[in-house]
């Protein structure tokens, strides 16, 4: 039997309907795991040795940049700056090293001396909150914002700094302060502007909006080659959507953390930013490794992975359904691999160096114990799959391996 073409067994609705997103040829992806991910409350900030393992790992996943910490918090920080900068340098990683600062010479000098040491060259993520929520709890005028601003970006230029400016808060910000605060920011040489969900309270429809407000906003400047950044937030669940929804509009660099951990609920998960990304075709990274990079990341920070995680949940690419591992075992027996994981799978496992997993419970039918039987090297006959499917429909749960093990051993060969 011959095999139909791949694309001719889904029928894609975003590709063929009105509404139809343009995606851009590429996007960059910049990790924050190391900076807001370890701003989380319940994290655990790992020893500077595990911080290098996990610096390898964002490699083997090609993300461009990572930012390695804010060195002006603490010696400890400006440490760790100083051994995850010299280790790029050592093994001449692809990867660029990002710090983040406050608007302050105290935060940022601590870059530039991190910079100087290591000869590695340090991206100045230089933030300060600019809504107008913001700005009255604080006491802030536009003109206190604006200054600090400027001085900031001055002396991080004057260091040698390449500077991303950052309007914490962007999402609430009002355009008539975000036009002198943005352009103020390229007229003193910034290179990039991060937009910032930072309270995770944009709508996908919002952040459109705001991206493609100052794509034009830099190209009435006469500045469009200046980059445009997404810090998204997941407070509302939207983080991924709102990433895409970014992009859509134009930005050129998404941020994310692993198992999406930072402060309060966190950011947008890389991991579900780095296979979506695959799966729209803006992207084609090797993720065989994705799934340990979040385990690491998981271990050392303390924060557990929900089974039900996308991508990397242990339930991801599990069932114990009769129809569903039915459905499987038929394009298994096609020899179709893509088949087989696509069929109840909107991701593939293979992808990131998983596959389908077909267990036996309560749910299950005769192809689920049949398949399991086979896979582990078992005799499969008609008996012993009905005694295992008794046991099975008076379980509240799925059987464990030994438990099948047990009903196999104790069957009458």
């Amino acid at each position: 039997m011959s095999t139909p073409e791949e694309k001719s067994l889904i029928y894609d609705w975003a590709e063929n309907s009105p509404r139809r997103a343009r995606w851009p040829s590429y996007v960059e992806v910049h990790d924050e795991t190391l900076r807001d991910g370890l701003q989380s409350p319940s994290v655990t900030d790992p020893s500077v040795e595990t911080k290098l393992q996990i610096l390898h790992l964002m490699e083997s996943l090609s993300i461009e940049t990572a930012d390695i910490g804010l060195p002006g918090a603490s010696e400890r920080q400006r440490e760790a700056v100083v051994r995850l900068s010299r280790e790029i340098a050592q093994h001449r990683m692809r990867i660029r090293a990002t710090c983040a600062a406050r608007t302050m010479i105290v935060d940022i000098r601590p870059i530039a001396e991190a910079s100087q040491l290591t000869g590695v060259p340090i991206e100045a993520l230089i933030f300060i909150g600019s809504s107008p929520i913001r700005q009255y709890a604080e006491q802030w005028r536009l003109d206190d914002i604006l200054r600090h601003s400027r001085e900031a970006i001055a002396f991080a230029v004057r260091e040698g700094l390449e500077v991303m400016y950052v309007t914490e808060d962007t999402v609430r910000s009002s355009p008539d302060d975000l036009r002198i605060l943005l352009t103020a920011a390229v007229e003193g040489g910034a290179k990039r502007l991060c937009l910032c969900d930072t309270c995770g309270a944009a709508t996908p429809d919002g952040v459109f909006n705001l991206v493609t407000w100052v794509k034009e906003l830099l190209h009435e400047i006469g500045s469009p080659q200046i980059g445009i950044d997404w810090h998204g937030h997941r407070d509302r669940g939207l983080d991924v959507a709102n990433a895409l929804a970014a992009i859509e509009a134009g930005a050129s660099r998404i941020h994310g953390t692993a198992l999406g951990i930072g402060e309060r609920v966190g950011n947008t998960a890389i991991e579900q930013l780095l296979v979506n990304l695959k799966l729209l075709g803006i992207r084609n990274d090797d993720l065989t490794r994705l799934p340990e990079y979040v385990q690491l990341v998981s271990q050392v920070t303390g924060v557990p992975i929900p089974v039900n995680t996308p991508i990397v949940g242990s339930d991801a690419f599990r069932t114990a359904t009769g129809v569903h591992a039915a459905a499987v075992v038929k394009a298994q027996k096609k020899g179709h691999e893509w088949l087989a994981d696509r069929i109840y799978s909107g991701v593939p496992a293979g992808w990131i160096g998983r596959s389908q997993k077909i267990e036996i419970g309560p749910m299950s039918g005769n192809s689920n114990v049949q398949y399991y039987l086979a896979s582990h090297g078992l005799p499969v006959t008609p008996e012993l799959t009905k005694r295992i499917m008794g046991e099975a429909k008076k379980s509240p749960r799925v059987l464990t391996d030994a438990e099948i093990l047990e009903i196999v051993r104790s069957f009458p060969s």
